[in-house]
């Protein structure tokens, strides 16, 4: 008998099979569209800022608890469980889209095309959220019930923790509110009412070109803590080999003479340290974000064998197990296989998806392929590490290489190609948050079926809210600006750009793939130096502090043998109040764009200058020391 199947013999879910609880009720779908909309608003904002989303299942589960046990006096483990399953939803669809439809905006106002349809927007969310839960569905059993006990699931089984911990669930949410009400104060005060800047800066004196500065934000420092001291340093190493490495290098050498170097049109000794990083260093890092993205996915090759013998093999034995018992019901295969091929059908006709027949065949294709990846990969080493842009640039790549081969270029051919990577990034986002779900439901004794068609709900809310979202920030601040620089969208807008045109600096592309191969060959993780060579040094130094605080908690659970659980329960409440944090100014954030569009202005006389900033930014790093490493036990 193999582990696995002992494995699942041998697991008893918290909530037996047969029992019965309320579980999709009114008040869980309601919570969890309220969710699904509220975070994967926040978490668009938060992406298009520096270019990465954060799970929201545990921030929804706890806040779900304290709402539903502190509120209604109500105890059920599988409302809550549902409540986070439609919300998580938001977040991931959310992420999907910001990583790809900004482009369109930036497109159309180049070409004077006016803004992209709302219609297509939400058309194109729709297809790629609907597509990622149904083609996940078929590969629960095999990746969640045989695999149980070989694939973790890290944050699918940590936010079963939470649920099975429910009687902390008005502590935790406490933390996760606070965080929320002090992250959107102090975005209003610094970006609303404009106390004091939010970004400052200071060059280095007697280092030509280089400078150092912090975006000081509640979300950056949130992130930091989340993502931990190890993925924040990476981070700022790559901003440091950016900005204190090849910005003065070229800066240097541009100040020998009157030196143009493409794609600037004028004389580098002009650019200052932002100019070459805007003309030269985004390309590095482009380059250096496309290699690691795609070796990524290469090196996971032999999961995605593995993971497509197995789905297959369940396709053909039938989907779904014993379906007399409630906790082993998926939706229907019927249900799965006409609304998949409803979907497909609709991309080939509908003039408000402009894939045609050839692009909606190649999603039917990678969607698949690309859902069974990111449900594994996922399934080993968590969301957070799910490479969702390397699977998109290859997509972009063989479909722009396909478009232009078959006479479909120019505008139309550039935008349909967008348009194909858009709907296969949310497919990849939705099937990885959907996997992580299930394993949630799994643990807890949820029913399927019924979390499948939660994802479905999470899926369609979220997408009829982005489109919404995604013009409203574009109209206050535009993508590709200082405010919302929209680094993962503007990194496929080139993929695109430099195989349909021919146009992009392949040399400084080609020295940033040099410096990835180098970082692989050091045996170090490329995707999150990548990205901080990529990024302005200034989104990540606040986030190192953010990783520093979270790494005082690590060495000390660390010494203690990795089993103090007054310290895991220090490093869970930093990360409720890290999490509120970041939805905190990610609402205010959408709040100001509201504001921005309006014409109102609530600015006052007063700046406090780059002092304040520092001052008030260290009072907010206070702020997590107090919800995290000074918590009372």
């Amino acid at each position: 008998m193999s582990k696995s199947t002992a494995d699942k013999q041998e697991f008893k879910p918290f909530i037996s099979a047969d029992k019965i609880l309320p579980e999709f009720t009114g008040m869980s779908i309601f919570l969890g569209i309220l969710l699904a909309v509220v975070f994967g608003a926040a978490n668009a904002y938060l992406g298009l800022k520096v270019g990465m989303t954060i799970s929201a299942s545990i921030p929804a589960a706890v806040i779900s608890m304290g709402l539903i046990r502190g509120l209604l006096k109500k105890e059920s483990i599988l409302e809550n469980n549902m409540v986070q399953t439609i919300g998580s939803a938001g977040e991931s669809l959310a992420a999907g889209a910001i990583f790809t439809l900004p482009a369109l905006y930036i497109w159309t106002e180049e070409w004077n095309m006016g803004a992209p349809n709302l219609i297509t927007i939400t058309a194109i969310a729709l297809c790629g959220g609907i597509l990622g839960v149904l083609f996940m569905v078929p590969l629960r059993k095999a990746l969640i019930v045989k695999e149980h006990g070989i694939l973790p699931y890290p944050e699918g089984t940590a936010c079963a923790e939470v649920l099975l911990a429910g009687e902390e669930g008005g502590e935790k949410a406490k933390a996760c509110f606070t965080g929320l009400g002090i992250g959107a104060l102090y975005k209003f005060i610094a970006d609303g009412l404009k106390l004091f800047p939010s970004e400052i800066e200071t060059t280095i004196p007697g280092y030509k070109g280089a400078a150092i500065g912090g975006d000081v934000l509640p979300a950056l420092l949130g992130v930091g803590f989340i993502i931990g001291p190890r993925i924040s340093a990476y981070m700022l190493a790559g901003a440091v080999l950016g900005w204190f490495g090849f910005i003065p290098l070229i800066a240097n050498i541009g100040s020998m003479g009157d030196v143009i170097m493409y794609p600037a049109s004028v004389p580098i000794k002009e650019l200052g340290y932002w100019g070459i990083w805007n003309y030269y260093i985004r390309y590095l890092g482009a380059g250096a974000v496309a290699f690691g993205g795609i070796f990524s996915l290469i090196k996971s090759l032999p999961l995605i064998v593995q993971t497509f013998k197995e789905a297959v093999k369940d396709y053909s034995s039938g989907v779904g197990g014993n379906r007399s018992v409630r906790t082993d019901r998926d939706m229907s295969m019927k249900i799965v296989l006409i609304g998949s091929l409803a979907i497909i059908l609709a991309m080939m006709m509908l003039p408000a998806i402009p894939v045609g027949f050839g692009g909606a065949l190649l999603i039917a294709i990678f969607g698949f392929f690309f859902a069974t990846v990111s449900s594994r990969i996922v399934g080993l080493v968590g969301s957070s590490s799910n490479p969702v842009s390397g699977m998109t640039i290859a997509t972009l790549i063989i479909t722009a290489i396909i478009f232009k081969a078959t006479g479909n270029d120019g505008h139309a051919g550039m935008i349909g190609t967008l348009t194909v990577g858009a709907i296969i990034c949310i497919i990849a986002a939705m099937a990885g948050d959907t996997s992580q779900d299930l394993k949630t439901g799994f643990l807890v004794g949820a029913t399927p079926f019924k979390q499948q068609y939660g994802e479905l709900i999470g899926a369609v809310a979220s997408a009829l809210a982005i489109g919404l979202v995604l013009t409203l920030l574009n109209k206050a601040w535009g993508f590709g600006s200082t405010e919302l620089p929209a680094p993962q969208a503007t990194l496929m807008r080139l993929v695109i750009e430099g195989v349909m045109g021919g146009n992009l600096p392949w040399a400084l592309v080609f020295t940033g793939i040099g410096v990835g191969v180098t970082i692989e060959l050091l045996g170090l993780p490329v995707l999150p130096i990548a990205i901080g060579l990529y990024l302005p040094i200034h989104l990540s130094t606040p986030i190192m502090v953010g990783g520093v605080i979270r790494g005082i908690l690590d060495k000390k659970l660390k010494n203690n043998g990795g089993e103090d659980k007054s310290i895991k329960a220090k490093i869970d409440s930093g990360i409720l109040y890290a999490s509120g944090l970041i939805a905190g100014e990610g609402l205010v954030g959408i709040l100001l764009a509201i504001f921005a569009v309006a014409g109102w202005k609530v600015a006052m006389n007063i700046d406090l200058g780059q002092i304040g900033g520092l001052i008030f930014f260290i009072m907010l790093a206070f702020s997590l020391v107090k919800f995290s490493i000074l918590k009372k036990d």
